[in-house]
């Protein structure tokens, strides 16, 4: 199947031969739909809030976040063009003023214009426009949308449908705008110092923008420093070319570009897993790059925040103890069974049914198994539309229960048990998660040992009119951490702000 120039390319990608025939055999085979058991809910898989128990958990994340190395990490590298598409298909449309002015609802061209003086961004535009002698006012009333338009999306404006989400001014303040980098800087700030005040967060982003992002951090990060009483550390990686996916042809023969090449493409955010596993840190924050909120809706923000970090840190404490317990030989019968209901109750690992006919030996073991893995605490939005995966108790196909964030893609709602499962669900998931990322004795886990490598996902995708397949590798917060001990907590709906178009911004949560 691979011609010697062929396996040049893949070795110059840092990946093996084996890992391209399986992914084939993937493309043959599928990916086995994940069977859903019941859909977790609040007191079934999900861990009540309340405003008592919000406030210990924050109080208790802040008497002991100090004594733990905790980074932030952000998915950064994903780019803003798909925010753009309703006003790139505009511009290519010929009726500029007439046809889709007629729609006037949220993600509407006409919505976009009639409020962008709203935009953070509006002052920059203004500017670009009048230097290459145009007017902005005079556009807009005028209906010459098309000039405007093109000068935010386009190089010779502002360029932003081909700058990544992180560096576009997101939340206009009195005085200033900021970007999803910067409110990210904030947030590092409030959450992630450590006893020295230094804030460690680390970006990752695609390699064709690290000098916007380098350029961007070196302008604020000093005012940031000033205004915090902190020194930032920040990080970057890219997506790592070895995590690249073949495609193929709709008949599962590689896809080639007209020059014979073989094509790969990125394998999704589950490729991250990688980046993640190189961090060095102990408890990490993970939030996507867009999810930021200005100020009036930070303390809310940064309360759930340390909710389930507290959570968390509460929880490794005890892990910990258990574990030391274990190793040690020193649980007797009654120690055996406090930690297997703390295991059931609290982490809500399934216990095997015939747990009490095992040896103390086996008993111990088998503990000791099931508690000595990464932990991560996950905050869970009640469902009111929005797209995105849920907390789910499902069977992998070793039989084995457990709680997992699974998206629409990995089910099968042709099955109809499936789709009343999935009916029955509340909440989704906002991906605001916190790990534990080292073991009992400090020592940092091989997060690559704790991956499903059957969740991936096929999608057809195009190119140069010809239709292919791309392969996704287990995504980040789904399959790449299905072995991972998994809590779910709830947390309010105004924590989860994402902007996926760029009317999004003139939601009343990302005004000032």
């Amino acid at each position: 199947m691979f011609t010697n120039k062929d396996i040049d390319q893949i070795n110059s990608k840092g990946i093996d031969i084996s890992q391209i025939n399986d992914q084939i055999e993937n493309f043959k085979n599928g990916f086995p739909d994940i069977v859903l058991i019941a859909a977790a809910t609040v007191k079934k898989g999900i861990k009540p809030n309340d405003n008592t128990g919000a406030e210990k958990l924050s109080k208790f994340f802040d008497e002991h976040s100090l004594e733990n190395n905790i980074i932030k990490f952000v998915p950064a590298s994903g780019a803003a063009s798909r925010m753009f598409k309703h006003l790139h298909e505009f511009v290519d449309s010929g009726d500029y003023a007439e046809e889709y002015l007629k729609d006037q609802s949220f993600n509407s061209v006409y919505n976009f214009i009639d409020n962008i003086k709203n935009f953070a961004f509006y002052d920059d535009l203004k500017i670009v426009l009048q230097k290459n002698g145009f007017d902005i006012d005079h556009c807009i009333k005028s209906n010459d949308f098309k000039t405007v338009i093109e000068f935010l999306l386009l190089k010779k404006g502002l360029n932003y449908s081909s700058l990544p989400k992180g560096l576009l001014k997101f939340h206009k303040y009195q005085e200033y705008s900021r970007t999803p980098v910067e409110e990210h800087l904030v947030e590092g700030a409030n959450l992630c110092r450590d006893e020295n005040n230094t804030v460690r967060i680390h970006f990752t982003i695609s390699p064709e923008h690290k000098e916007n992002f380098l350029k961007h951090i070196e302008e604020v990060k000093v005012s940031y420093e000033n205004k915090f009483n902190v020194n930032y550390n920040i990080e970057f990686s890219i997506q790592k070319p070895s995590t690249d996916t073949i495609a193929v042809d709709m008949e599962n023969n590689p896809f080639r570009e007209t020059n014979g090449t073989l094509v790969f493409r990125p394998g999704g955010h589950g490729a991250l897993i990688k980046n993640l596993n190189n961090t060095k840190g102990e408890i990490v924050f993970i939030k996507n790059i867009d999810n930021v909120v200005p100020d009036k809706l930070k303390p809310t923000s940064f309360l759930y925040k340390k909710v389930i970090g507290g959570y968390l840190i509460k929880l490794q404490n005890q892990i910990d103890d258990h574990l030391k317990a274990l190793e040690n030989n020193k649980a007797d019968d009654s120690k055996l069974m406090e930690i297997r209901n703390f295991t059931a109750d609290e982490l809500c690992i399934k216990i095997i049914h015939d747990f009490n006919n095992l040896t103390d030996k086996e008993k111990t073991e088998y503990l000791f198994k099931k508690l000595n893995r990464p932990l991560r605490v996950c905050g869970m939005v009640k469902n009111e539309g929005e797209p995105g995966g849920g907390p789910f108790f499902i069977r992998n196909t070793e039989g084995e229960e457990s709680l997992q964030i699974i998206e629409a893609a990995q089910m099968d709602l042709s099955n109809q048990r499936q789709e009343e499962i999935v009916n029955n669900a509340t909440h989704f998931n906002p991906v605001d998660l916190v790990c534990n990322i080292r073991n009992y004795k400090g020592e940092q886990f091989n997060l690559l040992n704790y991956i499903d490598p059957l969740t991936g996902l096929i999608s057809t995708k195009s190119k140069d009119g010809k239709d292919l397949k791309a392969q996704e590798l287990p995504g980040l917060w789904n399959g790449a951490m299905a072995d991972w001990i998994t809590v779910f907590v709830e947390v309010p709906l105004v924590t989860f702000n994402p902007v996926k178009t760029i009317n999004d911004l003139l939601r009343e949560q990302h005004h000032y």
